[in-house]
């Protein structure tokens, strides 16, 4: 029998903010996968609480230092951590320093009495032009990560093994977030590792790529994209410092 969980907290980055999955309620707010799974999950663990302190742009040393003691102080059973993506795509990238402090957060997590979920980053190296020189790089985090959950007895979800998301429709237009469909896979991928029964529609058939992504080339997603993201790493600024956590505390999901 699966477990259950009474509160459930989300650590990270944009990945875990929601990016690239507007909420249908309006506003500039994001939804992403881990507002789908908490209210999945409230639907089969009743008065399930729920926060998500994730920032997108946040490199791994951030999010730890902002983020899990915040975290831990509200005495969740259950953790979601995701970071390291950021860090991969920058010069200096360290993945045996990210392992060790990985490692150290787990532990803490672990011993605050929290289950604890952590994932392997889907694979972006096919839509993104010229970043397959970062592969190894990629490869590197997730070994990293599959090592912390299997010493520490985490929960695992391998995205990278996840063939679906080869499919261009699960990514947004700047190709490295992820589209309202790849979160719905997220969610869907974390249900089936905590034995939530998943929404029927996150597996329903994809529509087809609108036609100005279909027809967009590299120069110009470069020129749209790439180059904006460029400019912010040479001015030292992020995408979200200017961005506090949707849901810094935990509330009943509604």
């Amino acid at each position: 029998m699966a477990a259950e969980y009474s509160s459930f907290v989300a650590i990270g980055d944009s990945f875990t903010e929601g990016v690239g999955d507007p909420d249908p309620s309006g506003g500039d707010r994001h939804r992403g996968w881990a507002d789908l799974f908490a209210h999945r999950a409230a639907e089969q663990w009743p008065g399930l609480e729920y926060a998500n302190l994730a920032i997108r742009g946040r490199l791994f040393d951030r999010i730890v230092d902002e983020q899990v003691v915040p975290a831990i102080k509200q005495s969740p059973d259950l953790v979601s951590f995701a970071a390291g993506g950021n860090d991969a795509l920058r010069p200096g990238f360290n993945p045996v320093q990210l392992s060790t402090r990985a490692h150290e957060v787990v532990r803490l997590l672990k011993a605050s009495g929290a289950e604890v979920v952590l994932f392997t980053c889907a694979d972006i190296t096919p839509h993104i032009p010229g970043i397959a020189v970062l592969r190894k790089r990629f490869v590197a985090t997730n070994d990293a990560y599959k090592r912390v959950a299997k010493r520490h007895n985490a929960v695992l979800v391998d995205l990278w093994s996840d063939k679906a998301f080869e499919d261009p429709r699960l990514w947004s237009e700047d190709r490295l977030h992820l589209s309202t469909f790849g979160h719905m896979r997220v969610a869907y991928d974390v249900c089936e590792a905590l034995g939530v029964d998943p929404d029927p529609s996150w597996s329903e058939p994809l529509p087809n790529l609108p036609r100005p992504r279909r027809e967009m080339n590299g120069v110009q997603w470069a020129g749209k994209h790439f180059a904006p993201w460029v400019k912010r790493r040479l001015t030292g600024k992020s995408s979200g410092d200017a961005v506090d956590p949707k849901r810094p505390e935990l509330t009943k999901v509604k």
